[in-house]
Protein backbone atom coordinates (compact mmCIF):
# COMPACT_ATOMS: atom_id res chain seq x y z
CA UNK A 1 0.00 0.00 0.00
CA UNK A 2 2.80 2.50 1.18
CA UNK A 3 4.98 1.22 -2.18
CA UNK A 4 8.25 1.10 0.39
CA UNK A 5 11.57 0.11 -1.27
CA UNK A 6 12.46 -1.67 2.38
CA UNK A 7 11.14 -2.60 5.32
CA UNK A 8 12.82 -1.86 8.74
CA UNK A 9 12.23 -4.08 12.02
CA UNK A 10 13.32 -2.21 15.54
CA UNK A 11 13.09 -5.20 18.23
CA UNK A 12 14.04 -3.56 21.88
CA UNK A 13 13.03 -6.17 24.02
CA UNK A 14 12.71 -9.98 23.74
CA UNK A 15 9.76 -10.93 22.66
CA UNK A 16 10.59 -9.10 19.45
CA UNK A 17 12.56 -11.80 18.53
CA UNK A 18 9.55 -14.15 18.03
CA UNK A 19 7.40 -11.32 16.09
CA UNK A 20 10.69 -10.73 13.90
CA UNK A 21 10.82 -14.49 12.33
CA UNK A 22 6.86 -14.36 12.09
CA UNK A 23 7.17 -11.30 10.20
CA UNK A 24 9.63 -13.14 7.75
CA UNK A 25 7.65 -15.94 7.63
CA UNK A 26 4.62 -13.87 6.20
CA UNK A 27 6.54 -11.42 4.10
CA UNK A 28 7.48 -15.06 2.33
CA UNK A 29 3.99 -16.18 2.85
CA UNK A 30 2.47 -13.16 0.46
CA UNK A 31 5.27 -13.40 -2.17
CA UNK A 32 7.75 -10.32 -0.72
CA UNK A 33 10.93 -9.33 -2.03
CA UNK A 34 10.92 -6.29 -0.63
CA UNK A 35 15.04 -6.01 1.41
CA UNK A 36 14.25 -6.97 5.37
CA UNK A 37 16.24 -4.68 7.85
CA UNK A 38 16.87 -6.02 11.29
CA UNK A 39 18.20 -3.50 13.66
CA UNK A 40 17.26 -2.97 17.60
CA UNK A 41 19.25 -3.34 21.09
CA UNK A 42 17.73 -7.03 21.54
CA UNK A 43 18.92 -8.04 17.83
CA UNK A 44 22.08 -9.26 16.80
CA UNK A 45 23.74 -10.44 13.58
CA UNK A 46 24.04 -13.99 14.64
CA UNK A 47 20.16 -14.48 15.58
CA UNK A 48 18.99 -12.56 12.24
CA UNK A 49 21.33 -15.33 10.43
CA UNK A 50 19.95 -18.17 12.39
CA UNK A 51 16.09 -17.50 12.98
CA UNK A 52 15.17 -14.83 10.50
CA UNK A 53 16.90 -14.92 7.85
CA UNK A 54 16.14 -18.73 6.75
CA UNK A 55 12.43 -17.68 7.04
CA UNK A 56 12.65 -15.26 3.87
CA UNK A 57 14.14 -16.47 0.94
CA UNK A 58 14.93 -12.27 -0.13
CA UNK A 59 17.91 -9.91 1.30
CA UNK A 60 17.38 -9.65 5.10
CA UNK A 61 20.08 -7.82 6.62
CA UNK A 62 21.67 -6.86 10.42
CA UNK A 63 22.12 -3.59 10.60
CA UNK A 64 23.30 -1.88 14.22
CA UNK A 65 20.59 1.10 13.79
CA UNK A 66 17.83 0.56 11.25
CA UNK A 67 17.08 4.18 11.45
CA UNK A 68 20.89 4.69 10.34
CA UNK A 69 21.96 2.22 8.03
CA UNK A 70 22.41 4.65 4.90
CA UNK A 71 25.27 2.44 3.26
CA UNK A 72 22.95 -0.67 3.32
CA UNK A 73 20.07 1.00 2.36
CA UNK A 74 22.34 2.72 -0.72
CA UNK A 75 23.25 -0.79 -1.57
CA UNK A 76 20.39 -2.51 -1.49
CA UNK A 77 18.50 0.16 -4.12
CA UNK A 78 21.29 -0.49 -6.39
CA UNK A 79 21.01 -3.32 -8.92
CA UNK A 80 24.72 -4.21 -9.22
CA UNK A 81 25.74 -3.39 -5.78
CA UNK A 82 22.81 -5.15 -3.83
CA UNK A 83 23.53 -8.53 -5.99
CA UNK A 84 27.28 -7.72 -4.02
CA UNK A 85 25.81 -7.24 -0.75
CA UNK A 86 23.60 -10.41 -0.68
CA UNK A 87 26.82 -12.41 -1.71
CA UNK A 88 28.56 -11.30 1.24
CA UNK A 89 25.73 -11.06 3.77
CA UNK A 90 24.59 -14.68 2.90
CA UNK A 91 28.08 -15.63 2.84
CA UNK A 92 28.59 -14.30 6.30
CA UNK A 93 25.52 -15.72 7.30
CA UNK A 94 26.26 -19.00 6.75
CA UNK A 95 29.24 -18.48 8.51
CA UNK A 96 27.67 -17.16 11.60
CA UNK A 97 24.70 -20.04 11.67
CA UNK A 98 28.08 -22.77 11.49
CA UNK A 99 29.06 -20.78 14.59
CA UNK A 100 26.05 -20.92 16.00
CA UNK A 101 25.74 -24.45 15.57
CA UNK A 102 28.95 -25.49 17.27
CA UNK A 103 27.97 -23.42 20.43
CA UNK A 104 25.27 -25.18 20.64
CA UNK A 105 26.36 -28.20 20.25
CA UNK A 106 28.65 -27.08 23.77
CA UNK A 107 27.47 -29.57 27.13
CA UNK A 108 25.42 -27.79 29.42
CA UNK A 109 25.51 -29.63 33.19
CA UNK A 110 21.67 -30.61 34.13
CA UNK A 111 19.86 -28.13 36.37
CA UNK A 112 20.52 -30.26 39.03
CA UNK A 113 23.80 -30.21 38.94
CA UNK A 114 23.71 -26.32 38.74
CA UNK A 115 22.17 -25.63 41.96
CA UNK A 116 24.24 -28.72 43.29
CA UNK A 117 27.39 -25.78 42.30
CA UNK A 118 26.54 -22.46 43.86
CA UNK A 119 28.44 -19.91 44.91
CA UNK A 120 30.10 -21.18 48.04
CA UNK A 121 29.98 -17.36 50.47
CA UNK A 122 30.90 -18.12 54.66
CA UNK A 123 28.14 -16.15 55.62
CA UNK A 124 29.47 -13.17 58.17
CA UNK A 125 27.31 -10.58 59.92
CA UNK A 126 29.70 -7.67 58.95
CA UNK A 127 29.11 -8.70 55.30
CA UNK A 128 25.48 -8.35 55.59
CA UNK A 129 24.87 -4.68 57.28
CA UNK A 130 21.83 -3.35 57.95
CA UNK A 131 20.38 -0.51 55.66
CA UNK A 132 18.94 2.78 57.23
CA UNK A 133 15.41 2.14 56.13
CA UNK A 134 13.40 -0.96 54.92
CA UNK A 135 10.70 0.34 52.51
CA UNK A 136 10.39 2.90 49.63
CA UNK A 137 11.36 5.69 48.81
CA UNK A 138 11.36 8.37 45.91
CA UNK A 139 13.81 10.61 44.83
CA UNK A 140 14.14 13.58 42.59
CA UNK A 141 17.50 15.12 41.37
CA UNK A 142 18.45 17.69 39.48
CA UNK A 143 20.08 17.57 35.68
CA UNK A 144 23.24 19.57 37.18
CA UNK A 145 23.75 16.71 39.77
CA UNK A 146 23.54 14.47 36.91
CA UNK A 147 25.99 15.68 34.85
CA UNK A 148 29.17 14.65 37.00
CA UNK A 149 28.10 11.05 36.82
CA UNK A 150 27.36 11.17 32.74
CA UNK A 151 29.37 8.67 30.98
CA UNK A 152 30.25 10.09 27.49
CA UNK A 153 31.79 7.24 25.90
CA UNK A 154 28.08 5.38 25.18
CA UNK A 155 27.01 9.09 24.27
CA UNK A 156 29.44 8.65 21.11
CA UNK A 157 28.64 5.06 20.79
CA UNK A 158 24.95 5.97 19.91
CA UNK A 159 25.75 7.53 16.77
CA UNK A 160 28.50 4.62 15.88
CA UNK A 161 31.74 6.82 16.88
CA UNK A 162 33.60 4.02 18.72
CA UNK A 163 36.64 4.95 21.45
CA UNK A 164 36.62 5.97 24.90
CA UNK A 165 35.51 9.93 25.89
CA UNK A 166 37.93 11.87 26.30
CA UNK A 167 40.10 10.33 24.06
CA UNK A 168 37.74 10.09 21.19
CA UNK A 169 37.85 13.58 20.74
CA UNK A 170 41.30 13.62 19.26
CA UNK A 171 41.26 10.46 17.04
CA UNK A 172 42.73 10.04 14.03
CA UNK A 173 39.70 8.99 11.89
CA UNK A 174 36.66 10.17 14.28
CA UNK A 175 37.75 13.35 16.01
CA UNK A 176 36.32 15.94 14.07
CA UNK A 177 33.15 14.66 14.06
CA UNK A 178 33.25 13.47 18.07
CA UNK A 179 34.09 16.78 18.85
CA UNK A 180 31.43 18.54 16.98
CA UNK A 181 28.65 16.13 18.22
CA UNK A 182 30.01 16.98 21.60
CA UNK A 183 29.91 20.39 21.06
CA UNK A 184 26.26 20.02 20.07
CA UNK A 185 25.41 17.53 22.97
CA UNK A 186 26.82 19.94 25.65
CA UNK A 187 25.21 22.72 24.27
CA UNK A 188 21.72 20.95 23.98
CA UNK A 189 22.11 19.71 27.75
CA UNK A 190 23.16 23.12 28.81
CA UNK A 191 19.82 24.07 27.79
CA UNK A 192 18.17 21.55 29.18
CA UNK A 193 19.57 22.12 32.45
CA UNK A 194 18.90 25.93 32.43
CA UNK A 195 15.45 25.65 31.18
CA UNK A 196 14.19 22.85 32.91
CA UNK A 197 13.04 21.04 29.66
CA UNK A 198 13.51 16.95 31.82
CA UNK A 199 12.70 15.82 34.87
CA UNK A 200 14.62 13.00 36.70
CA UNK A 201 12.81 11.11 39.25
CA UNK A 202 12.75 7.56 40.32
CA UNK A 203 11.59 4.89 43.49
CA UNK A 204 13.93 3.07 45.54
CA UNK A 205 14.60 0.89 49.09
CA UNK A 206 15.68 -1.69 51.25
CA UNK A 207 13.43 -5.25 52.09
CA UNK A 208 14.60 -8.23 54.32
CA UNK A 209 15.49 -11.01 52.08
CA UNK A 210 16.85 -14.41 51.89
CA UNK A 211 18.41 -16.56 48.63
CA UNK A 212 15.99 -19.80 48.46
CA UNK A 213 17.25 -22.56 46.26
CA UNK A 214 17.37 -20.51 42.94
CA UNK A 215 14.82 -17.52 44.44
CA UNK A 216 15.50 -14.50 45.92
CA UNK A 217 12.55 -13.71 48.82
CA UNK A 218 11.68 -10.25 50.00
CA UNK A 219 9.56 -9.57 53.22
CA UNK A 220 7.30 -7.44 54.78
CA UNK A 221 9.23 -6.78 57.63
CA UNK A 222 12.41 -7.47 59.78
CA UNK A 223 10.47 -10.51 61.61
CA UNK A 224 10.27 -12.18 57.99
CA UNK A 225 6.86 -13.96 58.54
CA UNK A 226 5.12 -12.85 55.71
CA UNK A 227 6.59 -13.17 52.34
CA UNK A 228 6.29 -9.74 50.20
CA UNK A 229 7.36 -11.27 46.69
CA UNK A 230 9.95 -13.36 44.93
CA UNK A 231 11.90 -13.21 42.22
CA UNK A 232 13.09 -16.32 40.25
CA UNK A 233 16.07 -16.16 39.04
CA UNK A 234 18.30 -18.55 36.28
CA UNK A 235 21.58 -20.83 37.13
CA UNK A 236 24.69 -20.75 34.78
CA UNK A 237 24.63 -24.27 33.22
CA UNK A 238 28.10 -24.19 30.97
CA UNK A 239 30.24 -26.45 31.74
CA UNK A 240 33.04 -24.86 34.22
CA UNK A 241 36.30 -25.46 35.19
CA UNK A 242 36.81 -27.63 38.48
CA UNK A 243 36.29 -24.96 41.51
CA UNK A 244 34.59 -22.73 39.98
CA UNK A 245 30.57 -22.32 40.62
CA UNK A 246 27.40 -22.58 38.68
CA UNK A 247 26.19 -18.90 39.11
CA UNK A 248 22.68 -17.60 40.24
CA UNK A 249 21.89 -13.97 41.61
CA UNK A 250 20.18 -15.85 44.70
CA UNK A 251 23.57 -17.37 45.40
CA UNK A 252 24.34 -13.56 46.72
CA UNK A 253 21.70 -12.96 49.41
CA UNK A 254 21.89 -15.31 53.03
CA UNK A 255 19.87 -18.14 52.86
CA UNK A 256 17.44 -17.92 56.03
CA UNK A 257 19.49 -21.05 57.22
CA UNK A 258 22.47 -18.73 57.75
CA UNK A 259 20.48 -17.10 60.82
CA UNK A 260 22.15 -14.13 59.38
CA UNK A 261 19.36 -11.22 58.57
CA UNK A 262 19.82 -10.15 55.15
CA UNK A 263 18.76 -7.45 52.72
CA UNK A 264 18.00 -6.78 48.72
CA UNK A 265 17.70 -3.41 47.73
CA UNK A 266 15.57 -2.25 44.64
CA UNK A 267 15.08 0.84 42.12
CA UNK A 268 13.73 2.19 38.92
CA UNK A 269 14.81 5.82 38.06
CA UNK A 270 13.99 7.92 34.52
CA UNK A 271 15.13 10.98 33.25
CA UNK A 272 12.56 10.82 30.36
CA UNK A 273 9.81 12.57 31.86
CA UNK A 274 9.40 15.53 29.15
CA UNK A 275 12.19 13.99 26.30
CA UNK A 276 9.65 12.94 23.86
CA UNK A 277 7.65 16.18 24.18
CA UNK A 278 10.80 17.90 23.39
CA UNK A 279 11.97 15.80 20.64
CA UNK A 280 8.33 15.95 18.97
CA UNK A 281 8.54 19.92 19.32
CA UNK A 282 11.93 19.29 17.63
CA UNK A 283 10.50 17.09 15.06
CA UNK A 284 7.86 19.71 14.52
CA UNK A 285 10.68 22.15 13.07
CA UNK A 286 11.73 18.94 10.70
CA UNK A 287 15.31 19.28 13.07
CA UNK A 288 15.90 15.12 13.39
CA UNK A 289 19.47 15.68 14.45
CA UNK A 290 18.31 17.34 17.72
CA UNK A 291 15.09 15.33 18.16
CA UNK A 292 17.88 12.38 18.16
CA UNK A 293 20.56 14.18 20.37
CA UNK A 294 17.85 14.76 23.08
CA UNK A 295 16.54 10.74 23.53
CA UNK A 296 20.30 10.15 23.57
CA UNK A 297 21.28 12.99 26.23
CA UNK A 298 17.93 11.53 28.15
CA UNK A 299 19.55 7.90 28.27
CA UNK A 300 23.11 9.34 29.15
CA UNK A 301 21.18 10.72 32.32
CA UNK A 302 19.25 7.87 33.02
CA UNK A 303 22.30 6.09 33.53
CA UNK A 304 24.16 8.69 35.50
CA UNK A 305 21.02 8.84 38.10
CA UNK A 306 21.25 5.06 38.40
CA UNK A 307 24.90 5.57 39.52
CA UNK A 308 24.38 8.63 41.60
CA UNK A 309 21.29 6.55 43.49
CA UNK A 310 23.52 3.74 43.37
CA UNK A 311 26.59 5.59 45.27
CA UNK A 312 23.69 6.91 47.51
CA UNK A 313 22.31 3.27 48.18
CA UNK A 314 25.79 2.14 49.33
CA UNK A 315 25.69 4.70 51.58
CA UNK A 316 22.58 4.53 53.17
CA UNK A 317 23.36 0.45 53.60
CA UNK A 318 26.86 1.58 55.55
CA UNK A 319 28.87 -0.14 53.97
CA UNK A 320 30.66 2.71 52.13
CA UNK A 321 31.37 6.24 53.55
CA UNK A 322 32.51 9.42 51.77
CA UNK A 323 34.51 7.30 49.02
CA UNK A 324 35.86 9.47 47.06
CA UNK A 325 35.25 7.91 43.35
CA UNK A 326 36.66 9.45 40.54
CA UNK A 327 34.10 9.15 37.53
CA UNK A 328 36.37 6.49 35.83
CA UNK A 329 36.06 4.54 39.08
CA UNK A 330 32.25 4.70 38.72
CA UNK A 331 32.29 3.69 34.93
CA UNK A 332 34.72 1.03 36.00
CA UNK A 333 32.71 -0.29 38.63
CA UNK A 334 35.62 -0.70 41.61
CA UNK A 335 32.99 -0.26 44.26
CA UNK A 336 31.45 -2.96 46.20
CA UNK A 337 28.01 -4.36 45.22
CA UNK A 338 26.40 -4.44 41.76
CA UNK A 339 22.39 -3.58 40.31
CA UNK A 340 21.94 -5.99 38.13
CA UNK A 341 18.83 -4.74 35.56
CA UNK A 342 16.21 -7.81 34.07
CA UNK A 343 16.59 -7.97 30.55
CA UNK A 344 20.34 -8.35 31.23
CA UNK A 345 23.26 -11.26 31.28
CA UNK A 346 23.06 -12.07 35.10
CA UNK A 347 18.79 -11.89 34.60
CA UNK A 348 17.49 -11.96 31.44
CA UNK A 349 13.73 -12.16 31.72
CA UNK A 350 12.33 -8.90 30.92
CA UNK A 351 9.18 -10.24 32.06
CA UNK A 352 9.94 -10.06 36.04
CA UNK A 353 9.93 -6.31 35.61
CA UNK A 354 6.26 -6.22 36.19
CA UNK A 355 7.19 -7.94 39.82
CA UNK A 356 9.55 -4.91 40.29
CA UNK A 357 7.58 -2.17 38.87
CA UNK A 358 4.89 -3.46 41.42
CA UNK A 359 7.20 -3.45 44.22
CA UNK A 360 8.42 -0.06 44.23
CA UNK A 361 4.83 1.47 42.43
CA UNK A 362 7.08 2.88 39.47
CA UNK A 363 4.44 4.46 37.92
CA UNK A 364 4.01 7.08 41.07
CA UNK A 365 7.04 8.63 39.67
CA UNK A 366 5.86 8.47 36.13
CA UNK A 367 7.52 4.86 34.70
CA UNK A 368 5.47 2.31 33.27
CA UNK A 369 5.94 -0.41 31.09
CA UNK A 370 4.67 -1.82 27.95
CA UNK A 371 2.95 -4.86 27.09
CA UNK A 372 5.97 -6.43 26.21
CA UNK A 373 7.89 -4.65 29.45
CA UNK A 374 9.63 -2.11 27.76
CA UNK A 375 9.80 0.87 30.37
CA UNK A 376 8.89 4.23 29.52
CA UNK A 377 9.77 6.77 29.62
CA UNK A 378 12.28 4.84 27.23
CA UNK A 379 15.60 6.83 29.26
CA UNK A 380 14.43 4.55 32.34
CA UNK A 381 16.87 2.18 34.51
CA UNK A 382 15.49 -0.21 37.01
CA UNK A 383 17.00 -3.22 38.87
CA UNK A 384 17.73 -4.44 42.24
CA UNK A 385 20.67 -4.07 44.52
CA UNK A 386 23.31 -6.68 46.25
CA UNK A 387 25.58 -5.52 48.70
CA UNK A 388 27.61 -8.87 49.52
CA UNK A 389 31.58 -8.42 48.98
CA UNK A 390 31.18 -11.31 46.68
CA UNK A 391 28.54 -10.30 44.78
CA UNK A 392 29.88 -9.89 40.70
CA UNK A 393 27.99 -9.41 37.28
CA UNK A 394 27.72 -12.21 35.40
CA UNK A 395 26.13 -13.61 32.08
CA UNK A 396 23.91 -16.80 32.23
CA UNK A 397 24.21 -18.06 29.10
CA UNK A 398 22.93 -21.04 27.36
CA UNK A 399 20.12 -22.73 29.48
CA UNK A 400 18.50 -26.56 28.87
CA UNK A 401 14.98 -27.59 28.96
CA UNK A 402 15.36 -28.87 32.36
CA UNK A 403 16.18 -25.45 34.07
CA UNK A 404 13.41 -23.69 31.86
CA UNK A 405 10.74 -25.99 32.90
CA UNK A 406 11.99 -25.62 36.71
CA UNK A 407 11.95 -21.51 36.35
CA UNK A 408 8.22 -21.72 34.32
CA UNK A 409 7.13 -23.64 37.48
CA UNK A 410 8.53 -21.46 40.23
CA UNK A 411 6.88 -17.99 38.22
CA UNK A 412 3.83 -20.03 38.04
CA UNK A 413 3.73 -19.77 33.90
CA UNK A 414 3.65 -21.69 30.66
CA UNK A 415 6.88 -23.51 29.47
CA UNK A 416 6.04 -21.91 26.45
CA UNK A 417 5.52 -18.58 27.75
CA UNK A 418 9.37 -19.13 29.93
CA UNK A 419 10.71 -19.92 26.27
CA UNK A 420 9.02 -16.97 24.83
CA UNK A 421 11.04 -14.60 27.32
CA UNK A 422 14.12 -16.57 27.40
CA UNK A 423 14.54 -17.43 23.57
CA UNK A 424 18.27 -16.03 23.01
CA UNK A 425 19.49 -18.10 25.81
CA UNK A 426 18.11 -21.72 25.31
CA UNK A 427 19.95 -24.37 24.14
CA UNK A 428 17.24 -25.82 22.46
CA UNK A 429 15.02 -25.56 19.86
CA UNK A 430 11.48 -24.80 21.92
CA UNK A 431 9.67 -26.11 18.81
CA UNK A 432 10.83 -29.62 19.36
Amino acid sequence: EEGCDLIGLSGLITPSLDEMCHVAREMQRQGFETPLLIGGATTSKQHTAVKIAPQYGSSVVHVLDASRAVGVVSDLLDGERRRELDAGNQAEQERLRGIYADRQARPLVSAQKAKANPVRIEWRREDCPAPAFVGRREIEVSLEELRDYIDWTFFFSAWELKGKFPKILDHPKFGAAARELYENGTALLDRITREKLLTAKGAYGFYPASGEGDDVVLYTDETRAQELTRFPMLRQQGVVEAGKPHRSLADFVAPAAAGIPDHVGAFAVTAGIGADALAKDFESQHDDYNAILVKALADRLAEAFAELLHARVRREWGYERDAAWSNDDLIAERYRGIRPAFGYPACPDHSEKPRLFELLEAERVGIALTESCAMTPAASVSGLYFAHPEARYFTVGRIDRDQVEDYAARKGVSLREAERWLLPNLAYDPGD
